[in-house]
């Protein structure tokens, strides 16, 4: 029998993360088809969770929806618990949620990615951004909420295409978690810390660009990259501080004329090699000898 994930008309971000969740983890729910109903039905009227090829979710008030209960969760929450207790092996876990001290439980899960992916979604589903910092900022609705919000009213009676967008974009958004819970471990585990006269730096080296973006994010006043398979570097200073690479270009230039280097005009961001680039000769310098030149 074909497979149907039912959730409610004019899917939300909790409703399309819990489709997206079970196309994207659960074996054999990939080609599921997506039915919809009202907001609280259920597929043809039929009792919830009562047939193992219909999965319900947020709505129908069954395992996967939560309008049923007062607990700080959500129905991706519950979707990911569900998930997590019928795989073999890619979800060995039980969602703790932030009120349980998540940021030690969270430690003990293999795809800490997805937790905090997840937990944002949560967040949204209980309208707790309202409480984040500087709360009306524009930036906050460059998001998917908005994207969504804002096709709503584009196209009001395309359930699919609110789906088929928000499965693609969280296939990013999760892509890019992973990348920075990477970035935070090499940068903590790898990097290497070092002063400059205008203020702290630290250097890695790895083929995940995301760590120059997190370390300056961390207060970080000079970030580098050393790309170890391909030899390209990046430097980046924070946009407001003193920072001026331009004495280091001219440095790195004569230490290693052969490289290709790109000083931006802002004089705040150093490049040697770039994807959008492929014609650039990587530079044979170290990170070591990239960060010598930077702490003097």
């Amino acid at each position: 029998m074909k497979k149907t994930i039912v959730t409610h008309m004019t899917p939300d971000v909790d409703a399309v993360s819990s489709v997206w969740l079970l196309k994207r983890f659960l074996p054999g729910w990939d080609e599921a088809e997506i039915a919809f109903v009202p907001a609280g039905k259920t597929l043809n009227n039929e009792p919830v969770d009562s047939d193992d090829d219909v999965l319900h979710v947020d709505t129908g008030l069954g395992r996967l929806d939560h309008h049923q209960t007062n607990e700080d969760t959500c129905a991706a929450r519950r979707t990911l618990e569900f998930i997590s207790q019928t795989q073999n092996s890619k979800f060995k876990y039980q969602i703790k949620s932030k009120i349980q001290n998540a940021n030690n439980a969270k430690s003990k899960f293999p795809d800490e990615a997805l937790i905090r992916l997840i937990d944002i979604v949560n967040d949204i589903d209980h309208f707790r951004e309202v409480y984040y910092p500087n709360p009306a900022a524009d930036f906050y609705d460059f998001s998917l909420i908005s994207m969504l919000d804002g096709l709503k009213l584009i196209c009001p009676d395309d359930n699919q295409k609110l789906i088929e967008f928000g499965s693609t974009a969280l296939d990013g958004i999760y892509k890019y978690f992973q990348n920075k819970t990477w970035a935070e471990k090499e940068l903590k585990e790898e990097g290497v810390e070092f002063k400059t006269k205008w203020g702290k730096g630290i250097g890695v080296e790895t083929v995940n660009d995301e760590v120059v973006r997190l370390a300056q994010r961390q207060g970080f006043v000079v970030a580098v990259r050393k790309d170890p398979k391909k030899g390209y570097l990046r430097i980046k200073t924070l946009p407001e501080s003193p920072a001026d690479l331009a004495a280091c270009y001219n440095i790195y230039k004569k230490k290693d004329p052969e490289a290709t280097w790109y000083l931006h005009p802002s004089h705040k961001m150093l490049l040697n090699g770039s994807m959008k680039n492929p014609d650039c000769r990587p530079t044979k310098l170290t990170l070591r000898e990239i960060i010598k030149v930077l702490s003097n």
